[in-house]
């Protein structure tokens, strides 16, 4: 049995990473310290006895007993709230984090793949976004620290690829949503539909005329399998291309949740990208892969996920406590 580290295995990703691993007949460590996850999302998974769980920082020494064939490094804040409360581990766990998981596969000859994102391209002056398009960046921004964090982990892996020789992956990840996504999380899907289900207006930040272009997360873990077992080492994109202006989507949202709310509009934030819609040609030609959930099926499979949350869940404004993970 093939054995995988999944770090941030109790995120939104991570977990469903985990249930594809174990459905393929992988052996799974899950990692993550519940800065930004949750141990709900893998409830389920822990009596499984191919599963099983260590709660660790990754920024700190990882040491795994035994043999290890894949990582996939998933740990990371990945919505704007998340990483402008936690700068500083935002940036720890992109440069830090991966340089030991890099170390551990280095010594276990393992085989990694590092969860990039599409925020490497930033506010892109290029439509859409090819892998060979180097981006847009704001590096000293409120945004940069997730944006630099992961450019550096992708040059660090590639670092480690050429002089070490050692097999490595990286996927840019365009926006991704389903069941399991954070509540209230700063995220545009969530936001939405917490905002529907709890009969408050919607909220658009600008005019919103900004695009956005969403990928089912069942269609997202087909592209990252695929990647891994791919011969390729340069970064690929993962993503859905079919483009949608944040306007028109909040009011599919009220058609869908059938509430009668109004769209409001605030300030758009510092540096938030105007445009954002991957090219998927070589994801296409390299993985025989491209998304097959549409929009309409996707939203209506999460919109049931966040209407079984309970009422006090629904109601929380704030979702996560990060202070125990902050040293003053």
């Amino acid at each position: 049995m093939k054995k995988v580290l999944i770090t941030g295995a109790a995120g939104f990703l991570g977990s469903h990473l985990s249930d594809r691993f174990i459905k393929e007949g992988f052996h799974v460590i899950g990692m993550d310290n519940y800065i930004t996850g949750d141990s709900k999302n893998i409830k389920h998974l822990m009596d499984n006895p191919n599963f099983e769980f260590i709660e660790h920082d990754v920024t700190e020494f990882i040491k795994i007993e035994g043999e290890l064939d894949y990582i996939l490094h998933f740990a990371s804040p990945a919505s704007p709230i998340d990483y402008l409360k936690i700068p500083i581990q935002t940036l720890k766990v992109g440069s830090l984090g991966t340089h030991n998981l890099l170390g551990l596969a280095k010594a276990k000859k393992a085989r990694i793949l590092i969860a990039s994102t599409s925020e490497v391209y930033g506010d892109p002056l290029v439509h859409p976004q090819t892998e060979d398009y180097y981006g847009n960046v704001n590096t000293i921004g409120p945004r940069g620290v997730y944006d630099e964090a992961k450019r550096f982990q992708e040059s660090i892996t590639m670092a480690y690829h050429r002089f070490h020789g050692l097999e490595t992956r990286i996927v840019r990840i365009f926006n991704t949503y389903g069941p399991r996504m954070r509540l209230n999380d700063g995220r545009v899907i969530p936001a939405f539909m917490g905002q529907a289900l709890r009969g408050e207006d919607l909220t658009v930040f600008g005019n919103g005329s900004q695009t956005r272009s969403f990928c089912y997360v069942d269609d997202q873990v087909e592209g990252i399998y695929n990647l891994l077992f791919s011969n390729y080492s340069y970064p690929v994109n993962i993503g859905n291309p079919h483009e949608i202006t944040i306007k028109d989507f909040a009011e599919e949202i009220i058609k869908l949740t059938g509430t009668n709310q109004k769209i409001i509009y605030k300030e758009l934030p510092t540096d938030d990208p105007l445009q954002r819609q991957p090219d998927i040609t070589l994801a296409k030609k390299l993985l025989n892969w491209t998304p097959k959930v549409d929009r309409a099926e996707g939203m209506e499979k999460t919109f049931n996920y966040f209407k079984q949350l309970s009422a006090e869940e629904l109601n929380k404004s704030e979702h996560k406590d990060f202070s125990k993970h902050i040293k003053n």
